[in-house]
């Protein structure tokens, strides 16, 4: 039954007998029919009569004097139908369940604080628009991507806007974001450049005859191979979106409502779109110094990977990963590298692996200034390159020291791309610190019609198969009626430094933190890859170390591998892990003989022994 709330308002209607749920056309008869009610109401509450919160919800239209249309849920026979399908669509259990034109507000609480944020009167002030898009993502990236394709084949009316603000150096690129064309795809190629240079000296010991002349590296060859395949990916992506039929809009987009965006394109031009609703993709880019001649005479990740000249005797600046995998491959590829820490390497990582693939750089000619901050960067010379001093000071005295280089690199962290899109006039809240916008579980804002996926949220890991699979998984919940969420725990990911660092679950800093270190085994082992051994090189450089809950059966809560093919020894577990794997079990499983992977099945040295771990050979 359907009433309204307010005194001398619209009778209400009886609603229908509806086919037994378990039938399904009867499911599909009532799913329409409560979206039928959903659409045809300005604000619709599924309610019960004797629910405290549910006339609270009333009150507050009442007070608002708005027409508040009602389902007693306790009124009507198949009222628990009713409930049922509603939890499958909103993933809300509970009454008051509330929409306000449209848009699903949540319960009690979650009105009241609509009402409070001025949310609920914005969209009260909508009057059931009829909006050009149903879904307008803002960002081209991974993410955006593959939320955009996913809700337009689930046959939604889909736009994707995006553009890319020129570096302070002047560079730019296509469609795709950061992974693509100044992130995870370039960085892997140079990666790999790197590796074989080490496999040509390592082929001379395996009877491979080189030249007498020295092989040299050819920094232009490279460049252009790398970015002639982006620019296929970035054509790719346009196709993609097309075939799809996604409208892609090479522009700037702006919040000017709540509902409402303007896109400026690159000449200056405006045009004004609406929606119904609307996911955040805007990704992040590399933060700068802050310091004289930073912007002016240094580069970033977004400049490096088609930087059009050899950077030669290289500065990077930072221990974040973009530091330590770019720093890496510079000084594989045979440049003379310094990388100038302030404090930790890789913060965020377990400490134990971040400082052994940093031994690893060092021992294998990459130079780190530690505690140690740049406070101004000058040029001494033009050139491709030129030549920059930069002054640097300690953290830990008045020390200055100085020193010349052919490149500077900034990588010291990145700032999210939200400050500049008009987030308050939708009356998004964000983190004013980092810029960061805090997200629940379903990636929903604090406005409910906008949406937020991949490295801006909260909190949340930046990596781009964790925005691919949340802004997937978003489309099909918006506009599928799933239920499944984006799991953000035991994400596996690699950090590409000369000798890789594999990782997933929790640090063992994390990991003490939450369980205790007397509630936790930790097994570790060192161990030689047998393609290490003829070249004799890396003797027992490379370790393994596993973390387990003595609470839980000895699951396995951290997983880290230091070696070759990290990403791939990783990535099985990481489906192992997410499976609920046991120490019992990586016991009992047999291994692959002769491989690294097989280090994890044959491990008995815990940490707390403080046993022996190198390794004699096979």
């Amino acid at each position: 039954r359907i009433r309204s709330s307010l005194p001398g308002g619209k009778p209400g209607e009886n609603s229908p007998t509806m086919p037994p749920i378990d039938d399904d056309t009867g499911r599909n008869q009532l799913k329409s029919r409560i979206q039928e009610l959903i659409d045809s109401n300005q604000v619709l509450v599924f309610s019960k009569s004797y629910c405290p919160y549910c006339v609270k919800v009333k009150d507050l239209f009442k007070e608002l004097n708005v027409n508040c249309n009602v389902v007693e849920l306790d009124l009507i026979d198949n009222g628990s139908n009713y409930q049922e399908l509603l939890l499958e669509m909103t993933r809300q259990k509970t009454v008051p369940n509330v929409f306000v034109n449209k848009t699903h507000i949540g319960g009690c609480d979650k009105t009241m604080q609509a009402h409070k944020d001025g949310i609920l009167q914005k969209l009260l002030c909508e009057k059931n628009e009829v909006y050009e898009y149903d879904l307008i993502v803002i960002g081209g990236g991974s993410g955006g991507l593959a939320c955009s394709k996913e809700a337009a084949t689930l046959g939604k009316k889909v736009m994707v806007l995006d553009y890319v603000v020129p570096t302070p150096k002047g560079n730019t690129w296509g469609l795709g974001g950061t992974c693509v064309n100044v992130g995870c795809i370039p960085k892997k190629l140079m990666h790999q450049t790197a590796l074989l240079g080490t496999s040509m000296q390592d082929a001379q010991k395996f009877g491979w005859e080189l030249p007498e002349e020295t092989v040299k590296h050819n920094w232009e060859t490279m460049k252009t191979a790398v970015n002639n395949y982006i620019g296929s990916l970035n054509w790719g992506y346009r196709v993609a979106l097309r075939d799809k039929n996604v409208n892609y809009v090479n522009s700037y987009a702006e919040f000017i409502e709540p509902h409402k965006i303007k896109a400026t394109n690159k000449r200056g031009k405006e045009t004004f779109h609406t929606a119904a609703k609307f996911i955040l993709a805007t990704g992040e880019r590399p933060r700068y110094l802050g310091v004289p001649g930073d912007k002016e005479y240094c580069i970033t990740s977004d400049d490096l990977f088609s930087l059009p000249h050899c950077p030669g005797k290289t500065l990077v600046i930072g221990a974040s990963y973009v530091a330590l995998e770019c720093g890496g491959f510079l000084a594989g590829l045979g440049l003379d590298v310094t990388v100038m820490v302030r404090s930790i390497l890789l913060r965020g990582f377990d400490q134990d692996m971040a400082n052994r693939a940093g031994e690893h750089m060092e021992e294998h000619g990459v130079k780190f200034l530690r505690k140690y901050v740049p406070v101004k960067v000058e040029e001494l010379e033009a050139g491709t390159p030129g030549r920059l001093k930069v002054t640097a000071k300690s953290t830990e005295s008045d020390e200055t020291i100085e020193g010349e280089y052919n490149t500077v690199l900034i990588a010291v962290g990145r700032d999210a791309c939200t400050g500049k899109i008009g987030l308050d006039q939708a009356g998004v809240k964000v983190n004013p610190k980092n810029g960061k916008v805090p997200v629940n579980d379903e990636e929903q804002t604090n406005v409910p019609h906008i949406y937020a996926i991949g490295d801006i949220l909260e909190g949340k890991w930046e990596l781009t198969p964790v925005a691919i699979q949340a802004g997937k998984l978003l489309a099909r919940r918006l506009y599928a009626g799933a239920s499944l969420k984006c799991d953000y725990v035991n994400v596996p990911t690699t950090v590409f430094t000369p000798l890789e660092y594999g990782a997933c679950g929790h640090s063992e800093e994390k990991a003490i933190e939450l369980y205790g270190q007397d509630n936790l085994e930790v097994y570790h082992s060192l161990f030689w890859p047998l393609e290490f051994t003829v070249p004799n090189r890396d003797n027992n450089k490379c370790y393994s170390k596993i973390i387990c809950n003595k609470l839980d059966n000895d699951r396995v809560i951290g997983f880290h591998y230091l070696g070759p093919n990290a990403g791939e020894v990783t990535q099985g577990y990481g489906v192992a892990m997410k499976c609920g794997l046991t120490k019992e079990q990586l016991d009992n499983t047999i291994g692959i003989h002769p491989t690294c992977a097989e280090i994890f099945t044959t491990m008995e040295v815990t940490k707390s022994s403080g046993g022996d771990i190198t390794q004699a050979g096979c």
